[in-house]
């Protein structure tokens, strides 16, 4: 099938333009960036003008920032596109709800990926957790914003989600690796003065059943990169550790691999699955997460961020 990719920036480089070329499913055919471009692939700067010209282009991916992601998603399902949706996949969840609606309306599948889930042990840790009770889960997610996002200044702007973007990677590990549902109870926000958005949070979380459950998000780390997820249950501890790569059982490893190795073909299997089958797949529970902590959380003032 061919694809078009709109947003030519570091992930779309990194991660999305690799999986495309390695999937036997997809032909990247197009691409939308008013900057970036990918050798041999036909480039446009402008949406409506790919969505005219390329009528026989099937599949749109968006890995725009979440601000203009609801308009050129709209564009690309009036045009009966389907539609991919980098995370988090729009910037409001009321937005995201409208392109839903749209995409059903129109026969159309939509997908709003998160990647993170696809991690290697994402499902063993599922699986591990499923008939356990829960006393503990504890989220530590820190890294260099610098490393990651560089110049990248809408993150620090409204609906950028600051610490929330690579936050809410783990917040899609928790809810789906967890059988009961949680929600935030409370929140601390530190805020740099030249900001709109967090640099750090620390969240509470209720448990359905008890448990405690937290998460620290920071974008300060020097060094190694910390993406860790420690659950304590009645029989046993599991630690998902580098995103979801590496798995632990009471101290003993049951899986290893790469950081970000896997995860970005699995979520082209999947969307070349639900466009074949016509299915929907928009579970919006990380982001809701994420929005109810920057609804509650109070804001803490910290020094200036300078890229």
């Amino acid at each position: 099938m061919k694809i078009a990719l709109v947003g030519i920036g570091k992930i779309a480089v990194d991660q999305h333009v690799p999986a495309i070329a390695d999937s036997a499913d997809w032909d990247l055919a197009a691409t939308v960036s008013r900057h970036g471009t990918v050798d041999g692939v036909e480039t446009f700067t402008d949406m409506a003008e790919m969505l005219e010209t390329r009528s026989d282009i099937r599949v749109v991916s968006l890995c725009l920032p979440p601000v203009p992601r609801f308009d050129y998603a709209m564009q690309a399902l009036s045009a009966g596109r389907h539609v991919m949706l980098e995370k988090p996949p729009g910037a409001t969840i009321a937005e995201c709800h409208a392109l839903e609606a749209a995409a059903r309306e129109a026969g159309l599948s939509i997908y709003a990926t998160w990647h993170s889930r696809h991690a290697d042990m994402v499902a063993a840790a599922k699986t591990w957790l499923a008939d356990k009770t829960l006393k503990s889960l504890t989220v530590t997610w820190k890294e260099d914003v610098r490393r990651w996002h560089p110049g990248q200044a809408w993150i620090w702007e409204p609906g950028g989600l600051g610490v929330f973007d690579p936050g809410i990677n783990a917040l899609s590990i928790v809810t789906e690796i967890l059988p009961d549902d949680i929600h935030v109870t409370n929140a601390e926000l530190d805020v740099p003065e030249n900001c709109q958005t967090p640099i750090g949070a620390r969240i509470a979380f209720h448990h359905p059943k008890g448990a405690q459950v937290s998460a620290v998000f920071d974008w300060r780390q020097d060094g190694d990169q910390t993406w860790e997820i420690d659950a304590v249950t009645d029989v046993g501890a599991l630690k998902l550790r580098d995103g979801g790569a590496v798995m632990e059982v009471d101290g003993t490893r049951t899986g290893d691999a790469a950081p970000l190795g896997g995860e970005y073909p699995r979520l082209y299997a999947r969307m070349a699955q639900l466009v074949r089958k016509g299915g929907i797949d928009m579970d919006l529970r990380p982001m809701t997460l994420a929005t109810d902590a920057l609804a509650l959380g109070r804001r803490i003032p910290t020094d200036p961020f300078h890229d």
